[in-house]
């Protein structure tokens, strides 16, 4: 079940959202009232698979994962968002409910819509339906490449890419995540997170604590990581700038 956070009126446009800045400065206005700012709290859960999708969040800072839950309770990590897209969506209108859980890993803020507002805010602005409409493409592509990502290359390169890719989503050096956590996240056994945390710092591209991972250097750790982080990001990058989707000009 969706936990609810402490909400309060929008009073300007955000830009700190990768879809959100995409709407044009003369739409905005109209769009400010279907919304509201929220806190995203670590460790809450949105929705767990079968709730339904009642509201939509664009994150502006924090980090939410989408987690598949197995019947013996065993859980991984099967997509990242942060400011660069929008969390619980649906490609059929909101008729499905969530077919995972949605969990905050890194804390932030979110501009909270419901799910009949987000479509009314989507037909009433081009800018917002061109970058939804990419978006979802993106989620795809992402999703494709991370299957072969996770069939081909060592823990180590995965393990880079997830950082590197957090970091871009979530807006911060400092991960709040331990090494079970990030374990689960990758679908890997902790002693092999454990290993490759300690040579990560031994390289000096992240500084390790109990329950916090600190990135000091982007430039080795995106050496370190398998091309899959750097084709997915130039995917998102081509895709979110190009213009207006012909299917939102109708």
């Amino acid at each position: 079940m969706e936990i609810m956070m402490g909400a309060t009126a929008l009073e300007r446009w955000p830009i700190t959202n990768g879809l959100l800045e995409r709407v044009p400065t003369h739409e905005q206005a109209a769009l400010i009232p279907f919304c509201e700012l929220v806190d995203l709290r670590v460790g809450k859960i949105l929705y767990e698979p079968g709730d339904p999708l009642t509201h939509v969040y664009f994150p502006l800072s924090g980090m939410v994962s989408l987690v598949a839950v197995m019947h013996d309770g065993r859980a991984v990590e099967t997509m990242t968002i942060g400011r660069e897209g929008v969390v619980a969506t649906s490609a059929s209108g909101y008729v499905d409910p969530a077919f995972t859980r949605f969990l905050v890993q890194v804390p932030g803020k979110a501009v909270r819509v419901t799910a009949q507002g987000f479509e009314d805010m989507v037909d009433a602005s081009i800018g917002l339906c061109s970058a939804v409409s990419r978006y979802r493409e993106v989620l795809l592509r992402t999703t494709l490449q991370i299957v072969a990502c996770n069939a081909i290359h060592s823990v180590r390169q995965r393990c880079a890419r997830w950082i590197l890719t957090t970091h871009d989503r979530s807006g911060t050096d400092l991960l709040p995540l331990t090494q079970a956590e990030l374990a689960e996240m990758l679908g890997v056994k902790r002693n092999a997170i454990s290993i490759t945390i300690r040579e990560l710092v031994r390289l000096g591209v992240v500084k390790n604590t109990r329950s916090l991972l600190q990135v000091v250097n982007r430039a080795d750790l995106n050496f370190i990581a398998c091309e899959c982080y750097s084709l997915v990001y130039g995917e998102q990058a081509r895709l979110l700038t190009d213009g207006p989707s012909p299917e939102c000009n109708d």
